[in-house]
């Protein structure tokens, strides 16, 4: 491989760490979805997972340099990707100078939500956190067409996470930590939502009011968004598997 830059080396790392944590953590879909970053400088590169690969198995330096198109950087890599994957990132990439890490998941929680009328409620106080921050983005079809990134960037429109309705979430961050510290948590209402309408029971939803203030206390200090917990989480993989950074 050739000689990378310790800052893009870091980039390379802090995405591998992300791909094996959404796998540790169960938010992985085979070798199915795709978590991206920008890569430093001034050209549009963009790091991507090589296709074929469970997250688990991804390490820093596996991962594919790709153009806003999602060809291969390095030809030579092309064999290892899947270009439709790229339709959604490279949408958000490419309009959001904010949005330099793009997460996308299928998980059950997540397309379960997805898949109801009323999109995420604001039953707790994790959901809350996203109250009136949440994009909305109707189906349609596999993400293969070039011209629906329009209207998914469209609809978007500014915010951090989104549903893909009938699809799945996506998130996006400034880092790869803001971005996987939203995914997760977006995760995590996702299942406190399934979990509290599975009884049949009537639902104790709190007054708007409540939840606006909940969501703008969880979002006064968001400069290093995600950034703690991150830390702690490459401690974990740098105990238990460092293989990662390999």
């Amino acid at each position: 491989m050739r000689n990378i830059d310790p800052q893009e080396w870091e980039v390379r790392c802090d995405l591998a760490a992300a791909y094996r944590l959404i796998a540790h953590f169960g938010m992985d879909d085979l070798i199915y979805t795709h978590l991206s970053v920008r890569l430093p400088g001034n050209e549009h590169r963009f790091l991507l997972n090589p296709y074929g690969l469970m997250f688990d198995e991804i390490t820093a330096s596996s991962l594919v340099a790709v153009d806003p198109e999602g060809h291969a950087v390095e030809k030579e890599e092309e064999s290892k990707i899947n270009n439709a994957g790229f339709t959604i990132h490279s949408a958000v990439h490419m309009s959001r100078d904010d949005a330099q890490c793009v997460m996308h998941t299928h998980t059950t929680a997540g397309m379960a939500v997805a898949a109801q009328d009323q999109g995420l409620l604001p039953l707790n106080q994790m959901s809350m956190e996203f109250f009136g921050r949440v994009a909305y983005h109707d189906y349609e079809g596999i993400a293969l067409d070039l011209d629906e990134r329009e209207r998914l960037v469209g609809d978007l429109d500014g915010k951090d996470v989104m549903i893909l309705k009938n699809h799945g979430l996506l998130t996006v961050g400034r880092t790869v930590a803001e971005a996987f510290y939203n995914m997760y948590y977006m995760e995590q209402a996702c299942r406190i939502q399934i979990a509290a309408t599975q009884g049949g029971q009537k639902l104790s939803v709190p007054p708007d009011k409540v939840a606006a203030h909940t969501a703008e206390q969880f979002n006064r200090s968001s400069n290093t968004k995600g950034q703690r917990p991150w830390t702690a989480l490459r401690r974990r993989l740098d105990r238990d598997d460092p293989s990662y950074k390999t």
